[in-house]
Protein backbone atom coordinates (compact mmCIF):
# COMPACT_ATOMS: atom_id res chain seq x y z
CA UNK A 1 0.00 0.00 0.00
CA UNK A 2 2.01 2.92 -1.32
CA UNK A 3 0.88 6.48 -0.64
CA UNK A 4 0.54 8.58 -3.76
CA UNK A 5 -0.14 12.25 -4.27
CA UNK A 6 -3.64 13.05 -5.50
CA UNK A 7 -5.12 16.26 -6.76
CA UNK A 8 -7.91 17.59 -4.61
CA UNK A 9 -11.28 16.50 -6.06
CA UNK A 10 -13.22 19.15 -7.90
CA UNK A 11 -15.99 20.78 -5.90
CA UNK A 12 -19.25 18.89 -6.21
CA UNK A 13 -17.64 15.79 -7.75
CA UNK A 14 -18.65 12.44 -6.26
CA UNK A 15 -15.44 10.48 -5.66
CA UNK A 16 -16.70 7.61 -3.47
CA UNK A 17 -19.98 5.96 -2.40
CA UNK A 18 -19.93 6.78 1.34
CA UNK A 19 -22.00 9.42 3.08
CA UNK A 20 -22.01 8.37 6.76
CA UNK A 21 -18.77 7.40 8.46
CA UNK A 22 -18.46 6.10 12.04
CA UNK A 23 -15.08 5.33 13.65
CA UNK A 24 -14.80 2.81 16.52
CA UNK A 25 -11.86 2.00 18.76
CA UNK A 26 -9.51 3.26 21.46
CA UNK A 27 -6.90 6.03 21.74
CA UNK A 28 -5.53 5.19 18.28
CA UNK A 29 -8.83 6.15 16.64
CA UNK A 30 -9.64 8.92 19.12
CA UNK A 31 -6.49 10.70 17.95
CA UNK A 32 -4.33 10.73 21.08
CA UNK A 33 -0.91 12.10 20.17
CA UNK A 34 -2.35 14.57 17.66
CA UNK A 35 -3.62 17.54 19.71
CA UNK A 36 -5.91 20.08 18.05
CA UNK A 37 -7.49 22.57 20.49
CA UNK A 38 -10.18 23.65 18.00
CA UNK A 39 -11.50 20.11 17.55
CA UNK A 40 -14.09 18.46 19.73
CA UNK A 41 -12.19 16.67 22.49
CA UNK A 42 -9.03 18.64 21.71
CA UNK A 43 -7.69 15.96 19.34
CA UNK A 44 -7.56 15.45 15.58
CA UNK A 45 -6.04 12.10 14.53
CA UNK A 46 -6.18 9.97 11.40
CA UNK A 47 -9.96 9.41 11.51
CA UNK A 48 -10.71 13.16 11.48
CA UNK A 49 -8.26 13.60 8.62
CA UNK A 50 -9.95 10.81 6.65
CA UNK A 51 -13.38 12.33 7.31
CA UNK A 52 -12.15 15.69 6.08
CA UNK A 53 -11.11 14.16 2.77
CA UNK A 54 -14.22 12.01 2.40
CA UNK A 55 -16.45 15.04 2.93
CA UNK A 56 -15.04 16.92 -0.08
CA UNK A 57 -17.69 17.13 -2.78
CA UNK A 58 -20.14 15.11 -0.68
CA UNK A 59 -23.06 17.28 0.47
CA UNK A 60 -24.66 15.82 3.57
CA UNK A 61 -21.61 13.78 4.54
CA UNK A 62 -21.70 12.91 8.27
CA UNK A 63 -18.98 11.66 10.61
CA UNK A 64 -18.99 10.33 14.18
CA UNK A 65 -16.07 9.12 16.28
CA UNK A 66 -17.08 6.86 19.19
CA UNK A 67 -13.53 5.80 20.14
CA UNK A 68 -12.52 6.06 23.80
CA UNK A 69 -8.95 5.78 25.00
CA UNK A 70 -8.02 2.83 27.17
CA UNK A 71 -10.94 0.65 26.16
CA UNK A 72 -10.30 -3.04 25.62
CA UNK A 73 -11.83 -5.14 22.87
CA UNK A 74 -14.82 -6.33 24.90
CA UNK A 75 -15.66 -2.78 25.98
CA UNK A 76 -15.47 -1.52 22.41
CA UNK A 77 -17.73 -4.28 21.14
CA UNK A 78 -20.21 -3.92 24.01
CA UNK A 79 -20.34 -0.12 24.16
CA UNK A 80 -19.61 1.15 20.67
CA UNK A 81 -21.00 -1.30 18.11
CA UNK A 82 -24.65 -0.80 19.10
CA UNK A 83 -24.54 3.02 18.95
CA UNK A 84 -22.61 2.80 15.69
CA UNK A 85 -25.25 0.61 14.06
CA UNK A 86 -27.97 2.92 15.39
CA UNK A 87 -26.33 5.74 13.43
CA UNK A 88 -26.84 3.72 10.20
CA UNK A 89 -23.35 4.24 8.74
CA UNK A 90 -22.29 3.07 5.30
CA UNK A 91 -18.61 3.14 6.32
CA UNK A 92 -17.23 1.87 9.65
CA UNK A 93 -13.63 1.66 10.86
CA UNK A 94 -12.79 -0.67 13.74
CA UNK A 95 -9.46 -0.84 15.55
CA UNK A 96 -9.55 -2.88 18.74
CA UNK A 97 -7.48 -5.34 20.73
CA UNK A 98 -4.31 -3.28 21.04
CA UNK A 99 -4.83 -2.50 24.73
CA UNK A 100 -5.55 -6.19 25.40
CA UNK A 101 -2.27 -7.30 23.83
CA UNK A 102 -0.03 -4.45 24.99
CA UNK A 103 -1.21 -4.14 28.58
CA UNK A 104 -2.90 -7.45 29.38
CA UNK A 105 -0.82 -9.89 27.30
CA UNK A 106 -4.07 -11.42 26.05
CA UNK A 107 -4.23 -14.44 23.75
CA UNK A 108 -4.28 -13.09 20.13
CA UNK A 109 -6.26 -16.11 18.89
CA UNK A 110 -9.03 -15.61 21.44
CA UNK A 111 -9.11 -11.89 20.69
CA UNK A 112 -9.54 -12.67 17.00
CA UNK A 113 -12.56 -14.86 17.75
CA UNK A 114 -14.21 -11.98 19.59
CA UNK A 115 -13.45 -9.39 16.95
CA UNK A 116 -14.72 -11.75 14.24
CA UNK A 117 -18.17 -11.72 15.86
CA UNK A 118 -18.14 -7.91 16.02
CA UNK A 119 -17.08 -7.54 12.40
CA UNK A 120 -19.81 -9.96 11.34
CA UNK A 121 -22.40 -7.80 13.08
CA UNK A 122 -21.09 -4.62 11.44
CA UNK A 123 -20.79 -6.18 8.00
CA UNK A 124 -24.31 -7.59 8.22
CA UNK A 125 -25.61 -3.99 8.31
CA UNK A 126 -24.35 -3.49 4.76
CA UNK A 127 -21.68 -0.97 5.76
CA UNK A 128 -18.15 -1.16 4.40
CA UNK A 129 -15.93 -2.25 7.31
CA UNK A 130 -12.29 -1.20 7.63
CA UNK A 131 -9.89 -3.11 9.92
CA UNK A 132 -6.32 -2.38 10.98
CA UNK A 133 -3.36 -4.71 11.36
CA UNK A 134 -1.15 -3.37 14.16
CA UNK A 135 2.19 -1.59 13.70
CA UNK A 136 5.61 -3.14 14.20
CA UNK A 137 6.90 -2.27 17.69
CA UNK A 138 10.05 -4.31 17.17
CA UNK A 139 12.48 -1.47 17.86
CA UNK A 140 10.65 -0.24 20.97
CA UNK A 141 11.91 -1.25 24.44
CA UNK A 142 9.38 -3.32 26.44
CA UNK A 143 6.73 -3.23 23.72
CA UNK A 144 9.12 -4.99 21.35
CA UNK A 145 8.66 -8.07 23.57
CA UNK A 146 5.08 -8.49 22.33
CA UNK A 147 6.04 -8.27 18.66
CA UNK A 148 5.22 -11.94 18.10
CA UNK A 149 1.74 -11.62 19.59
CA UNK A 150 1.02 -8.55 17.47
CA UNK A 151 2.10 -10.47 14.36
CA UNK A 152 -0.18 -13.41 15.21
CA UNK A 153 -3.10 -11.08 15.89
CA UNK A 154 -2.45 -9.33 12.57
CA UNK A 155 -2.56 -12.61 10.65
CA UNK A 156 -5.85 -13.47 12.34
CA UNK A 157 -7.23 -10.06 11.37
CA UNK A 158 -6.38 -10.67 7.73
CA UNK A 159 -8.45 -13.86 7.91
CA UNK A 160 -11.34 -12.01 9.56
CA UNK A 161 -11.20 -9.30 6.90
CA UNK A 162 -11.26 -11.85 4.09
CA UNK A 163 -14.17 -13.73 5.67
CA UNK A 164 -16.34 -10.62 5.89
CA UNK A 165 -15.08 -8.79 2.79
CA UNK A 166 -13.67 -6.01 4.95
CA UNK A 167 -10.98 -3.54 3.87
CA UNK A 168 -7.65 -4.08 5.58
CA UNK A 169 -5.20 -1.28 6.41
CA UNK A 170 -1.92 -3.00 7.27
CA UNK A 171 0.07 -0.69 9.55
CA UNK A 172 2.82 -3.31 9.85
CA UNK A 173 3.51 -2.84 6.13
CA UNK A 174 3.67 0.95 6.44
CA UNK A 175 7.39 0.91 7.21
CA UNK A 176 7.56 4.68 7.59
CA UNK A 177 5.71 4.14 10.87
CA UNK A 178 8.83 2.53 12.33
CA UNK A 179 10.61 5.92 12.28
CA UNK A 180 10.81 7.76 15.62
CA UNK A 181 9.22 10.92 14.21
CA UNK A 182 5.98 9.03 13.60
CA UNK A 183 5.48 8.44 17.34
CA UNK A 184 4.49 10.52 20.33
CA UNK A 185 7.17 10.82 23.05
CA UNK A 186 5.29 8.13 25.03
CA UNK A 187 6.21 5.65 22.23
CA UNK A 188 2.71 4.21 22.43
CA UNK A 189 0.62 6.71 20.46
CA UNK A 190 1.30 8.20 17.06
CA UNK A 191 2.47 11.77 16.52
CA UNK A 192 0.63 14.19 14.18
CA UNK A 193 2.96 13.00 11.41
CA UNK A 194 2.07 9.38 12.19
CA UNK A 195 -1.67 10.11 12.13
CA UNK A 196 -1.23 11.94 8.81
CA UNK A 197 0.59 8.93 7.34
CA UNK A 198 -2.10 6.54 8.57
CA UNK A 199 -4.85 8.73 7.09
CA UNK A 200 -3.16 8.42 3.71
CA UNK A 201 -3.00 4.64 4.18
CA UNK A 202 -6.73 4.45 4.92
CA UNK A 203 -7.68 6.59 1.92
CA UNK A 204 -5.42 4.53 -0.33
CA UNK A 205 -6.96 1.30 0.94
CA UNK A 206 -10.41 2.72 0.13
CA UNK A 207 -9.16 3.88 -3.31
CA UNK A 208 -10.38 7.42 -2.59
CA UNK A 209 -8.72 10.38 -4.37
CA UNK A 210 -7.37 12.81 -1.80
CA UNK A 211 -5.24 15.91 -1.30
CA UNK A 212 -2.88 14.58 1.41
CA UNK A 213 0.79 14.56 0.47
CA UNK A 214 3.24 12.05 1.93
CA UNK A 215 5.46 13.61 4.59
CA UNK A 216 8.76 12.40 5.97
CA UNK A 217 10.07 12.94 9.51
CA UNK A 218 13.34 14.77 9.85
CA UNK A 219 16.28 12.40 10.21
CA UNK A 220 17.65 12.18 13.74
CA UNK A 221 21.34 12.90 14.34
CA UNK A 222 23.56 9.90 15.09
CA UNK A 223 23.46 8.77 18.71
CA UNK A 224 25.90 6.78 20.77
CA UNK A 225 24.80 3.66 22.64
CA UNK A 226 24.99 5.61 25.91
CA UNK A 227 22.76 8.38 24.55
CA UNK A 228 20.19 5.90 23.27
CA UNK A 229 20.25 4.09 26.61
CA UNK A 230 19.77 7.37 28.48
CA UNK A 231 16.73 8.18 26.31
CA UNK A 232 15.25 4.74 27.03
CA UNK A 233 15.71 5.24 30.77
CA UNK A 234 14.15 8.71 30.62
CA UNK A 235 11.16 7.28 28.71
CA UNK A 236 10.74 4.50 31.27
CA UNK A 237 10.87 6.99 34.15
CA UNK A 238 8.41 9.44 32.56
CA UNK A 239 5.94 7.07 30.92
CA UNK A 240 6.42 3.38 31.71
CA UNK A 241 6.81 3.50 35.51
CA UNK A 242 3.80 5.82 36.10
CA UNK A 243 1.69 3.54 33.92
CA UNK A 244 2.79 0.44 35.88
CA UNK A 245 1.95 2.16 39.19
CA UNK A 246 -1.53 3.02 37.91
CA UNK A 247 -2.08 -0.62 36.99
CA UNK A 248 -1.10 -1.79 40.49
CA UNK A 249 -3.18 0.78 42.36
CA UNK A 250 -6.26 0.30 40.18
CA UNK A 251 -7.60 3.83 40.69
CA UNK A 252 -11.32 4.44 40.33
CA UNK A 253 -12.09 4.75 36.65
CA UNK A 254 -13.12 8.18 35.40
CA UNK A 255 -15.83 7.73 32.76
CA UNK A 256 -14.80 9.13 29.39
CA UNK A 257 -17.04 10.07 26.49
CA UNK A 258 -16.42 9.87 22.74
CA UNK A 259 -15.31 13.14 21.20
CA UNK A 260 -17.82 13.06 18.32
CA UNK A 261 -20.79 10.94 19.46
CA UNK A 262 -23.18 12.48 16.96
CA UNK A 263 -22.80 12.02 13.19
CA UNK A 264 -22.53 15.46 11.71
CA UNK A 265 -20.87 17.52 8.99
CA UNK A 266 -17.14 18.09 8.87
CA UNK A 267 -16.13 21.73 9.22
CA UNK A 268 -12.51 22.60 8.58
CA UNK A 269 -10.53 20.31 10.88
CA UNK A 270 -13.60 18.41 11.94
CA UNK A 271 -15.15 21.27 13.91
CA UNK A 272 -18.85 21.50 14.67
CA UNK A 273 -20.44 24.94 14.60
CA UNK A 274 -21.55 26.18 18.01
CA UNK A 275 -24.80 24.53 19.07
CA UNK A 276 -24.93 22.22 16.05
CA UNK A 277 -28.06 19.98 16.41
CA UNK A 278 -26.97 16.71 14.80
CA UNK A 279 -30.06 14.56 15.22
CA UNK A 280 -29.53 11.04 16.51
CA UNK A 281 -31.43 7.93 17.47
CA UNK A 282 -32.14 7.69 21.20
CA UNK A 283 -29.30 5.15 21.63
CA UNK A 284 -26.76 7.89 20.89
CA UNK A 285 -28.28 10.82 22.74
CA UNK A 286 -26.85 9.61 26.06
CA UNK A 287 -23.28 9.85 24.73
CA UNK A 288 -22.23 13.44 25.34
CA UNK A 289 -18.96 14.78 24.04
CA UNK A 290 -16.73 16.91 26.18
CA UNK A 291 -13.14 18.09 26.45
CA UNK A 292 -10.79 15.23 27.25
CA UNK A 293 -7.24 15.41 28.54
CA UNK A 294 -4.73 14.69 25.78
CA UNK A 295 -2.33 12.56 27.82
CA UNK A 296 -3.55 9.34 29.32
CA UNK A 297 -2.47 5.77 28.57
Amino acid sequence: MTAQKHEEPASGAVQHPWHRFVALGDSFTEGVGDPEPENQGGLRGWADRVAEELSVGQPGFAYANLAIRGQRLREILDQQVGPALAAKPDLVTLSAGGNDIVFRRSDPDKLAEKIDAGVEQLARSGATVVLFAGPDWGATPVFGQIRGKVAIFNENLHIVAARHNAVMVDLWCLRDLTKPGMWDPDRLHFSPLGHHTIAIGVLEALAVPHSLEPLRPKALPPRSWKEARAEDLAWAREYLVPWAIRQVRHPAAVPLAPKRPQPGPVFGHGRFPAGHPAGLPAELLSLKAGPLPVKKA
